[in-house]
């Protein structure tokens, strides 16, 4: 891998980034926090056992941004709001070499939009990663206007790199992916209020009717409830009511024990 990667984040998306990479060179991850960066550690792990030839050895973990200093190409992986992600990319901006690329994991949110706030938009990239990533080949890249030539060549080297293939996408709400598959994860739940069947039933019928690897509540769940209603608003698509009501009471899926599904219970088996 040429790129020296950077990563701001502790969850799920910047973990097992950094895992992936891992296998390829050194990774440097920031967390906001000494409780963060020990999460992070046990995730890096948790997605270093999954795959041959990554090191976690080879993560430096840190709660120091200023260690990012060294690294030419930084990914900010933070929760999804466009005033959180700002806030880490103009800090980020503030300590990366000048020729280092930017980039937001974002899944919904104007890659423009975060690239004009910033002021890199000439280096500025949405490097849309999937869940898990250590499994999920996709990463749908959206670039602002101003993005040059070689950035767009160093984001597509640094997918193939990391073993993904890269699909240029329109810098829509909602990209590709997302933009098609949350409306069908929303009528899912519409259907499950009106037909009274159990969550399990409804993702067996599509696993096995329509060849789907997860059932659309188990998938939902596994986003977390509070993801979907984020994306969900900044596509524009209706959000049932019941994932509002979930998410007010902490029911936030897979993470919180408990969503469409209350995980004493196994959801639909999953193949994803």
């Amino acid at each position: 891998m040429d790129e020296r990667l950077g990563i701001a984040g502790s969850g799920a998306i910047a973990c097992g980034l950094a895992a992936v990479a891992s296998r390829h060179g050194d990774v440097v991850l920031v967390g906001r926090s000494d409780e963060a960066a020990q999460r992070a550690g046990r995730l890096v792990l948790k997605g270093c056992s999954k795959l041959e030839a990554s090191d976690p050895d080879r993560v430096r973990i840190t709660t120091d941004k200023a260690a990012l200093a060294g690294c030419t190409f930084v990914v900010e992986a933070v929760v999804e709001h466009h005033a959180s992600k700002a806030d880490v990319l103009r800090a980020l901006a503030a300590v990366v070499a000048p020729g280092a690329i930017l980039a937001t994991t974002t899944s919904s949110l104007s890659v423009g939009a975060l690239a004009g706030e910033v002021g890199v938009a000439e280096r500025f990239v949405g490097l849309h990663v999937f869940n898990p990533v250590t499994r999920m080949k996709l990463v749908e890249l959206a670039f602002p206007d101003a993005a040059t030539a070689l950035t767009r060549e160093r984001a597509h080297a640094l997918c193939a790199a990391l073993g993904k293939t890269a699909v240029e996408v329109p810098d829509t709400p909602g990209f590709v992916v997302n933009r098609l598959l949350f409306p069908y994860l929303f009528s899912a739940v519409d259907f499950l209020e009106q037909s009274g069947m159990e969550p399990a039933d409804v993702d067996t019928c599509m696993q096995l009717g329509a060849g789907q690897p997860m059932g659309p509540l188990a998938l939902l769940d596994f986003v977390g409830l509070d993801v979907a209603i984020a994306i969900g608003e900044t596509i524009g698509a209706r959000v049932p009511q019941r994932l509002y009501d979930l998410a007010e009471e902490g029911a936030l899926g897979k993470k919180a024990g408990r969503g469409l599904y209350a995980y004493d219970e196994a959801p639909a088996p999953s193949r994803a």
